[in-house]
């Protein structure tokens, strides 16, 4: 029998980003464990096909097509969940992309992209939700998803570093504003996971020996292994966990 403390009926979450990869898997794993689910993304298509996939399951699903890296388009669709009466308890900030290219070479448009998408997505999606969630009075969880760049760079990924790391303050910041009001802000910093978006890693095997090498689990990641860690940050059983990040990464950044 699972514990009550994670038992997330009631309860309304939506997943930026989660058509496929790391935030389908959240979003499937929120959804195990009773949430009323809102996917999101920007292919209505494969947004379907997706929420199809998890109705076909027994879950409860809605679809939010919308940009999360355009205001008024965050803002509208908030306004949609509320016409609707679609509360949401839970967020999470999920949405994310990749750029490979040495500093020196990256433009200024490069470098806005990644940013956009990968943390101001998070304060504008995160805004919009945490009005919602005071004005009701009820508290709240907000997860954003960091990265093993909120901690540790790498070369070619500076866009990305800048942004995962600024996930990680972003979320302190949540807490320290949100906190009074029974808003949990905390984020998940996956480690080297086997999605769509690290397919070139994963076929490179010099790449692909030196993740297996450098992690003392010497493997890859499932996305499906982070749906405990959202989990328990989306239910009662972490009320008093505030502006953490915790790493899901196989024991890579303990280790020399």
């Amino acid at each position: 029998m699972s514990h009550p403390l994670f038992d997330l009926s009631g309860r309304t979450a939506l997943v930026t980003g989660s058509s496929r990869g790391l935030g389908h898997a959240i979003a499937e794993g929120l959804a195990q464990a009773g949430a009323r689910l809102v996917l999101n993304g920007t292919d209505t298509e494969r947004l379907a096909l997706s929420a199809a996939a998890l109705r076909a399951k027994g879950h409860q699903v809605e679809e939010a097509a919308f940009d999360v890296t355009d205001e008024a388009a965050v803002c509208a669709a908030f306004a949609r969940l509320d016409a609707a009466g679609i509360e949401v308890d839970i967020l999470v900030n999920n949405a994310g992309i990749q750029l490979r290219k040495p500093l020196v070479e990256l433009s200024m448009a490069e470098w806005d992209k990644v940013l956009s998408t990968n943390l101001t997505s998070a304060f504008l999606v995160g805004r919009e939700a945490a009005k919602r969630m005071i004005a009701r009075g009820r508290g709240g969880k907000v997860i954003n998803i960091g990265s093993l760049t909120s901690e540790a760079a790498r070369a070619t990924v500076a866009p990305y570093t800048a942004a995962k790391g600024g996930i990680k303050m972003l979320t302190r910041a949540m807490a320290a504003e949100w906190a009074e009001h029974g808003i949990q802000a905390n984020a998940i910093g996956p480690g080297y996971m086997a999605t769509e978006m690290n397919t070139a890693l994963l076929d490179n095997p010099a790449f692909d020996a030196w993740v297996k090498g450098r992690t003392p689990a010497r493997r890859w990641g499932r996305p499906d292994e982070l749906a405990g860690t959202a989990i328990w940050l989306a239910s009662q059983a972490s009320e008093y966990v505030n502006g953490q990040i915790i790493y899901v990464d196989g024991g890579m950044l303990a280790v020399l």
